[in-house]
């Protein structure tokens, strides 16, 4: 067995990266947090702070209703954190990376944002990390794999619709009623309404 499913979070981690956070909580003392990935989505961009605005553009969510999946680890996190009031995130299923990247996956290739409409243009851009179809594609999106970030950057950043029925209340977390922040696994009902 390759990968496990953990209990609160819905997301697959590797039975070899968690015994590396093992070995290296062992041998630091400290506890580590292990890898895993969100799917955030931005919902306003007027108004931001300069410092927000760049946590933003570093994650790649320049319009609104753009969304791109985050490997987590520490500095991501913080920068979630800090980009929390203008986001939605949580931790998507295989269900929803598999329709987000069928349905609104996008390459670069060459700089240029081309339609991922065949297997070929997916081998000649990452063939040589061995990433040679759709399924590869998604398989590496979704246990965050070795080449997580070799294939998150080939995908552009999806544009999504508004979400069907509108938004509760955006200034407002999620916990409170409203939109912002983390939905956990709750982000699969927001994508469905939005793709």
């Amino acid at each position: 067995m390759l990968a496990k499913k953990t209990e609160g979070d819905g997301g697959l981690f590797s039975i070899l990266a968690e015994a590396h956070t093992r070995a290296l909580e062992d041998a630091t003392g400290h506890e580590v947090l292990t890898l895993g990935w969100k799917a955030p989505f931005v919902h306003s961009i007027n108004g931001v702070s300069p410092k927000v605005r760049k946590i933003l553009q570093l994650l790649r969510l320049r319009q609104i209703f753009n969304g791109v999946f985050v490997k987590l680890n520490k500095a991501s996190i913080n920068m979630l954190r800090i980009a929390e009031p203008y986001i939605a995130w949580g931790y998507p299923n295989l269900k929803s990376v598999r329709e987000l990247i069928y349905k609104r996956g996008f390459g670069k290739i060459k700089k240029q944002r081309i339609a991922i409409t065949d297997n070929s243009l997916i081998e000649k851009s990452l063939g040589k990390y061995g990433l040679i179809c759709m399924e590869d594609l998604i398989h590496e999106i979704f246990t965050t794999g070795p080449n997580f970030k070799v294939a998150n950057n080939f995908l552009w950043p999806f544009k999504l619709s508004s979400p069907r029925g509108g938004m509760n209340k955006k200034t407002t977390h999620f916990v409170e009623g409203g939109d912002a922040g983390n939905r956990e696994d709750q982000i699969n009902r927001m994508i469905r309404r939005m793709n």
